[in-house]
């Protein structure tokens, strides 16, 4: 990937985005090499830093580009110009010729070329836009048949109108709502990190009583409004109704479901508190894990920009080619053009390789604090050590788990994009099969993740490879299905739950405040978005919680099954989870392994290298 950036800055494209060129080559802004065959090519434009379109509103949707001709220009019109006559007014009065360079000035209003060569009038009020240097139509009302195309999956232009409305009018909600679920998180938190021994009995009877009352509470609402709106006979009452309605149906339908699994899961709960209890402690002792999620976040937008500058810049790189109208477009040829391709596999790669390191940061930390016995023993920055570590030592086996991951993603989307382009021309079985597929390559990429968390988890605490890591964890988690199942599951089960808290307490919210605009605002698409910005500040805030669970976990049967209490072995866990140590050697007696290991010990990381 470093050497696809290279190229693209080293062939000029670098320049050409930046700086812009015109239909002949040109790069605006400085002085250029003559194309053969092209006529105005090679100019000395140093003086014409501006990319201006002679017929900006005309988009081509098919190529993604402005069909016009381009030229370069000393200075953007500021001002709609109406005729050719103030367009020859604002050449002499500002020295930027908006036509043709074989047209001088003098001529715009007596040529008969100018029809072709000067701009399509009236012109646009227009302004640069900031690092790119292209003149931009101010008022984008020109790019309204673009917006049209782009919205053309709406039957009725009405309702989209009635959802956009409805967002504008209640703005201010959203913004209050979206801050709420953020305050709702840190919140939650605080309160996992404090009474974690009562959380999940809080947690289950608060998400079975907000069920229940935000299940009453939509049907409530919508008998009211049914009764009033035989009265109001108006499409946004209708239409609010409705979705009232379907609201009401999926809320019952949710809560007897929630409320069965709840009932099947009861006698798992006992065992999850004494694993969130040992998770609060390490927030405690590790506090700076809560922004992990901050920094990670960070660094992709960091790579995604870098991404797409990149991308930018293979798309005007090239040779110069003529084109059938007689212009200049940059093409690659040869194996290179096909470089935008591992430009996209570096993509998926290197965002799993980033997610990874936080991993790994992450199962690092959380390793060295089970491990040490003593935890006022623990080191100064057990967080930092953990990313020395990663540096040091593990980068290739992040890199590698990622790989994987990436093999696995890569087959599936071109899949989803094949499902996607034959939509509604494949037989059904063809159609069967390739959604057959896409969901086993969902299913083994699902696999893979939560065995690659558990194998950076081994390899914190042997410093093995990731093969190795990856073999001893999953020998571990065979031997330990049953606790998987009632541990890890319910402890993932439990945080989506405060997830699913977290928005249904900001979905009734948002309904309660929407209810005094339902009159005149409809409901669907603000409650849309307050729900899902809900469930993703839940999900940034919970999903390293969730990971703390996981690595805790896997310490925990490795803990159990190479220690057994007597001198010389004694365990690693906090008291909390003593109680299901007797509890393990009996399950591991009656399957005729009797808590004994065999084959390479996994070392718990003691030494003083940590």
């Amino acid at each position: 990937m470093g050497f696809i950036c290279g190229f693209s800055i080293a062939t000029g494209a670098a320049a050409r985005l930046l700086s812009g060129y015109d239909s002949y080559g040109n790069i605006c802004g400085q002085k250029n090499v003559k194309v053969e065959g092209i006529v105005n090519s090679g100019l000395d434009l140093t003086q014409k830093k501006y990319v201006f379109f002679l017929d900006p509103c005309n988009v081509d949707l098919v190529h993604q580009r402005v069909k016009s001709l381009a030229l370069c220009v000393s200075a953007c019109p500021r001002k709609e110009l109406k005729t050719l006559a103030d367009v020859q007014k604002f050449a002499e009065t500002n020295g930027s010729t908006l036509c043709s360079y074989e047209l001088q000035p003098s001529e715009y209003t007596t040529d008969p070329r100018a029809a072709k060569l000067c701009p399509k009038y009236p012109v646009p009020e227009s302004a640069p836009i900031p690092f790119f240097h292209r003149c931009a139509p101010v008022n984008i009302s020109c790019y309204a048949k673009f917006a049209e195309a782009l919205i053309t999956f709406v039957s009725d232009s009405s309702v989209l109108h009635r959802l956009i409305s409805g967002v504008m009018t209640s703005k201010e909600i959203i913004m209050g709502l979206c801050l709420l679920s953020l305050v709702l998180s840190m919140i939650l938190m605080v309160i996992i990190r404090y009474i974690s021994r009562v959380l999940v009995w809080i947690l289950t009877i608060l998400v079975i009583l907000g069920s229940l009352g935000g299940t009453g509470v939509l049907w409530w609402l919508y008998a009211k409004q049914r009764v009033s709106a035989s009265a109001v006979e108006t499409q946004i009452a209708k239409d609010n109704l409705q979705a009232l309605l379907i609201y009401a149906i999926s809320a019952t339908v949710f809560t007897v479901i929630l409320f069965l699994v709840m009932l099947v899961m009861r006698k798992r709960v006992a065992l999850t508190i004494a694993l969130f209890h040992v998770a609060g402690k390490v927030f405690i002792h590790l506090p700076l894990l809560v922004f992990q999620p901050f920094w990670t976040f960070f660094a992709l937008i960091l790579f995604w920009t870098y991404w797409i500058t990149v991308l930018l810049f293979l798309g005007t790189t090239g040779s110069p080619v003529p084109n059938e109208e007689g212009f200049v477009e940059f093409q690659m040829t040869g194996p290179l053009k096909y470089m935008w391709w591992y430009h996209v596999v570096g993509l998926i790669w290197i965002s799993e390789f980033i997610l990874a390191c936080q991993q790994m940061t992450v199962a690092g930390a959380v390793v060295t604090y089970y491990f040490t016995r003593e935890k006022r023993n623990l080191p100064f920055t057990p967080i930092l050590a953990s990313v020395n570590r990663l540096i040091c030592y593990h980068l290739g086996t992040v890199a590698k788990g990622s790989f994987i991951i990436t093999l696995v993603k890569i087959p599936r989307m071109i899949l989803m994009y094949i499902h996607t382009q034959l939509k509604g021309k494949e037989n059904a079985c063809a159609r069967c099969m390739l959604k057959a597929c896409i969901c086993c390559l969902w299913c083994l990429e699902k696999c893979l993740t939560y065995l690659n968390q558990n194998a950076y988890t081994a390899t914190a605490i042997n410093s093995t490879n990731f093969c190795t890591s990856a073999k001893d964890a999953f020998v571990i988690l065979v031997e330990n299905a049953l606790r998987v199942a009632a541990i890890n599951t319910v402890g993932d089960f439990m945080l989506f739950l405060g997830k699913v808290l977290i928005v249904c307490s900001t979905g009734l919210a948002g309904i309660m405040l929407l209810n005094y605009q339902r009159d005149y605002t409809i409901w669907v698409l603000p409650l849309i978005i307050v729900c899902l910005f809900a469930f993703l500040v839940a999900h940034c805030f919970l999903s390293i919680y969730e990971m703390v669970v996981d690595v805790l976990f896997l310490c925990f049967a490795i803990d159990t099954k190479y220690n057994d209490g007597s001198p010389g072995r004694e365990f690693y866990m906090d008291k909390v989870l003593m109680e299901f140590v007797e509890n393990s050697r009996k399950s591991m007696k009656e399957a005729g392994r009797g808590g004994g290991a065999e084959g390479r010990e996994l070392k718990p990381m003691n030494t003083p290298a940590m």
